[in-house]
């Protein structure tokens, strides 16, 4: 429920507060006098699309703010609550929506600012609005199927939901299938690539590090002379050449060094270290001129050896040209390809996984659009019965509504059926289809009878949700009128209804009235250079008692100071009050 609406500075707004509250609540005056932008500036608060055109001139910004009231447990208020928004501490939740002049909007719910989409999303669940376009829109079988669901119930639409979900994913599982199965050719190319490769790998069966250690091997085979000369020169300049004579080598200065310092370590600690310590560079520089030795020995001339080694490389540098920059890629590739390669031959798994599974839902989907088809059948005729009835208290006696529900000529998201209202406007007249054959007026009150027959089938009476109603009586006048008036009364019981009307038939049901005013600004002081001189503004204000009788009046005549219209005016509030808002 919208309990306040404070606008500022939004076309010809410059600053009004609307006051509402449970019951019917009806908005008057004169054409041009702004009516249009208090729905405007609901619009904006609903999470509506924002127009810098409607910035009142010389404003930097419009602002638009409400307080509503969020049902507790209600998805609207967990919207809010998952947003970072928290009530007030009257259990209200203040929404404020600014439009820039140069064109960007900011929306706040709940002290949070928040996408102008989760206005929308929390709109949804609070406020219908009808106006002439949604009279359009009940044209259409889609807005009529959309009704007949919302009668049906709360069972209903979760039925109509899990048949959504079912679609949803049956839907996605074709299309996942339609590209397999595009793309089957180009996946067993790939196959057979991959396969060819890991064929190649597995022949020549590198293993990590190989290239490395045959470059290295191969360097080492094709200087064997000059490394062997090498490590001979190092092993006579350690131990001296092959007579054994040591005067001349490393070892003999390191052994007569040695010698000096363990014969006079007896009378010094530090030289007995240092004695120590030559004798172990004595033992290294040994096992130097073994391993130099030995190194000698193993490393012959081995051309077999060394082209084999060519051969080997030659074979591992095909596969890193094809695969990697060396061998430990072209493992890591293998190994990736080895695993894509298990997921293309899965394709055929897959495949008929996903047939099994679109089996299985075409079973769900066919059988819960049964039950959907079931369950809007039976409402189909209660719904046609409630608004036959309405119909009836709005001056349309005689008048029938038939609903029809059908197969589709395609099932789609919404089931299988098609959804069409049809009216018999009079007895004996041929049904004709809403979309065609219903006029303005006439569309006008099926559209109050059915929201009627919705909120009684809701059970509705907390008054929680918010009808408003932008020119519902268009078209009727009279005795329509008044009923029109009444029904909305009625329908006041259940929910806040607010109606923009301009029949005082209307109006005089209501439990609270708003005129809409429009006044031009006169310059203030003489220079006469006030920035809103000669500015229309638009205010708002609750018309009570003699006022109100006033303004019903010149409602019916057009003019002020009618005593007949005032006398009408009077009975007007007489019948209605008489009336009651009862059936």
């Amino acid at each position: 429920m919208i309990e306040e609406i404070g606008i500022d500075n939004l076309g010809v707004i410059r600053s009004a507060v609307v006051p509402l509250d449970r019951g019917l609540t009806v908005i008057t005056g004169e054409t041009g006098a702004g009516k249009t932008m208090l729905l405007t500036g609901l619009g904006l608060l609903m999470g509506g699309k924002a127009d810098p055109s409607t910035v009142r001139p010389g404003a930097s910004s419009a602002v638009v703010e409400g307080r509503v009231h969020l049902p507790a447990g209600s998805a609207a208020l967990g919207r809010m609550t998952d947003a970072g928004g928290v009530l007030d501490d009257d259990g209200t939740a203040l929404v404020v929506r600014s439009v820039a002049a140069e064109g960007r909007s900011r929306a706040h719910l709940g002290g949070r600012s928040v996408p102008q989409a989760l206005l929308a999303e929390v709109a949804d669940e609070l406020v219908t609005v009808h106006g002439q376009a949604d009279q359009v829109r009940l044209r259409t079988p889609s807005r009529q199927r959309e009704a007949l669901d919302a009668y049906a119930g709360q069972e209903h639409a979760a039925l109509v939901g899990r048949y959504r979900d079912a679609w949803a994913e049956r839907a996605a599982l074709l299309r996942r299938r339609v590209e397999l199965a595009a793309r089957t050719q180009e996946r067993a190319r790939e196959a057979e690539l991959l396969r060819l490769g890991l064929a190649e790998i597995e022949r020549i069966d590198p293993q990590a590090g190989e290239d490395r250690d045959l470059q290295a091997q191969v360097v080492r085979l094709g200087n064997a002379e000059e490394l062997r000369s090498a490590a001979r020169t190092a092993h006579d300049a350690l131990v001296g050449d092959e007579s054994g004579d040591l005067a001349g080598s490393a070892l003999g200065a390191v052994d007569r060094a040695r010698k000096a310092l363990e014969a006079a370590a007896g009378s010094d600690e530090a030289l007995a270290a240092l004695a120590a310590r030559v004798a172990e560079a004595e033992y290294a520089l040994t096992d130097v001129a073994s391993d130099a030795a030995a190194y000698q020995d193993d490393l012959q001339a081995d051309p077999g050896g060394l082209e084999a080694a060519h051969a080997r490389l030659a074979e591992l540098t095909g596969l890193t040209r094809s695969y990697g920059a060396d061998v430990d890629e072209v493992l890591r590739w293998a190994s990736t390809a080895g695993l894509r390669l298990l997921a293309l031959d899965d394709d055929g798994a897959e495949l008929a996984s996903m047939a099994e599974r679109a089996e299985q839902l075409d079973e769900a989907v066919a059988a819960l659009a049964r039950q959907i088809t079931d369950g809007r059948t039976a409402a189909a005729a209660s719904l046609g019965a409630a608004v036959t009835t309405e119909l009836g208290g709005l001056a349309m006696s005689g008048a029938r509504l038939d609903v029809l529900v059908a197969p589709a000529d395609e099932p789609g998201p919404w089931g299988g059926d098609r959804v069409e209202m049809s009216l018999v406007a009079h007895p004996g007249a041929p049904p004709r289809a809403l979309g065609k054959g219903a006029s303005g007026g006439e569309l006008s009150r099926v559209m109050l009878a059915i929201e009627v027959a919705l909120a009684a089938a809701a059970e509705g009476g907390t008054g929680r949700r918010t009808f408003v109603f932008d020119e519902v009586d268009a078209g009727v006048g009279g005795r329509a009128a008044l009923e029109v008036g009444r029904r909305l009364a009625v329908l006041a019981h259940h929910a806040q209804v607010v109606v923009v009307t301009h029949l005082a038939q209307v109006a005089s049901f209501a439990d609270r009235q708003l005129v809409v005013t429009k006044t031009v600004e006169a310059a203030v002081g003489s220079g006469g250079d006030d920035a809103d001189a000669g500015a229309t503004v638009t205010g708002v204000r609750e018309v009570t008692g003699e006022d109100r009788v006033r303004e019903l009046a010149r409602m019916l005549s057009g003019q002020d100071g009618s005593e007949t219209a005032h006398r009408h005016a009077l009975e007007l509030l007489e019948s209605s009050a008489a009336a009651g808002a009862e059936p």
